[in-house]
């Protein structure tokens, strides 16, 4: 039986990512100057204004308006014409400090049984559709993204502006495998002077083709390449922004369930994201361990606690063991307590603004995305 799937991605240049990529700078330089800071920081953009707001301890002196600034500007929003202008539009700083209450809860950095610095439920996923443990529907639509953006930057696309946004439509077959690429939606912002005949063509040939593989793609494959006919307008001049609202972006492209915490601007105390990094790391070993093909983990946490209240392993039929056996093998070999989790993958360091746009999960580098336990895990079972 016929199965699709879609998910969607958006540039660095979309009003949301605008915003989430500030907050994650800001994080990181107070990162920087001091490792243990607490932050929380969201930001809103609206035509000609940048609102910072949250609420932070911490030691760092940061200059707000060149983050931001230096921020806008290496998107590319450097001029009236594009509706948003990296050194004319106004900065309101609203930061303020974090609460006493919550500050109580979480306890001392150094402390292995510090509690978490929220409630909440966590997921974490991975499979083995792609040679990254992601699903291919996301892991096509962040390649295109990227793309998207990769030749606006190096002037192959000269005329393309910063925002953007691209769907990918994956057919799967009786088994679940990936069989084709049913549709592909690409919307580039764009001056007002270039044909949509020329833009059409262009990111054909510049965006989707060098990233789709051409046997997933066949005649009845269909394209929509900027389908009102006209994207001129864009960024926060064309939508207001907000920090946090791409989460299923940021995540799994829907493909996995999703807790409901954002990611950005948040320090690693705050377990919306630590834990769900922690989440990905475990299920993506659990995969290339070969004791599942596909895994799903939720971990949830009570404010002030430290252990999770509940882990839960769901590896939907693939697992050559039980998913019980699973759980236990996860509470034996990670340390899932927040403390445990920002030691275990290094996580008060400055590394958040990489993370901002295209993708939490499945780029290179990060140390949530290694599979070092993986020959642990499986030497364990046996």
């Amino acid at each position: 039986m016929r199965r699709l799937f879609t998910s969607e991605s958006v540039t660095e240049g979309h009003p949301d990512k605008l915003c989430d990529l500030i907050s994650d700078r800001v994080l990181d330089e107070m990162l920087t100057q001091d490792p243990n800071s607490r932050v929380a920081c969201e930001v809103t953009a609206s035509t000609g204004l940048i609102m910072v707001m949250g609420e932070v301890t911490t030691k760092a002196d940061v200059d707000l308006q060149k983050v931001v600034r230096d921020t806008i500007r290496d998107i590319g929003y450097t001029s009236s014409e594009m509706g948003f202008d990296a050194d004319t539009c106004s900065i309101m700083n609203c930061i303020h400090e974090q609460s006493p209450d919550i500050a109580m809860g979480v306890g001392n950095n150094d402390d292995p049984n510090s509690g978490a610095g929220d409630q909440g439920l966590i997921f974490g996923f991975a499979c083995s559709e792609t040679d990254t443990l992601m699903p291919l529907p996301i892991y096509l639509a962040h390649k295109l993204s990227a793309r998207l953006t990769y030749v606006r930057k190096a002037g192959i696309l000269s005329y393309l502006r910063p925002d953007g946004k691209t769907q990918v439509t994956v057919e799967y077959d009786e088994n679940n495998n990936p069989v084709k690429i049913d549709a592909i939606v690409v919307s580039a912002q764009h001056n007002p002077d270039v044909s949509l005949d020329q833009i059409k063509k262009d990111i054909k040939e510049q965006v989707i083709f060098p990233i789709i593989d051409k046997n997933m793609i066949d005649e009845t494959t269909s394209f929509f390449i900027n389908p009102t006919g006209r994207f001129v307008i864009g960024g926060p001049y064309g939508d207001c922004g907000l920090t946090g609202r791409k989460i299923i972006v940021d995540t799994y492209g829907g493909y996995a369930r999703h807790g409901g915490g954002a990611f950005s601007g948040k320090d690693p105390s705050k377990v919306d994201r630590s834990a769900a990094y922690m989440a990905r790391y475990v299920a993506k070993n659990l995969v290339a361990s070969g004791l599942c093909a596909k895994c799903e983990i939720q971990l949830a946490y009570a404010i002030g606690v430290a252990n999770p209240v509940s882990v839960r392993v769901d590896s939907f039929g693939t697992g050559t063991v039980s998913d019980d056996l699973l759980e236990n093998l996860i509470l034996e070999k990670f340390d899932l307590r927040p403390h445990g989790i920002i030691k275990t993958l290094n996580l008060r360091t400055p590394i958040y603004a990489q993370t901002s746009n295209y993708g939490h999960f499945g780029k290179e580098g990060l140390p949530w995305e290694k599979t070092d336990m993986a020959d642990i895990l499986r030497s364990s079972i046996k």
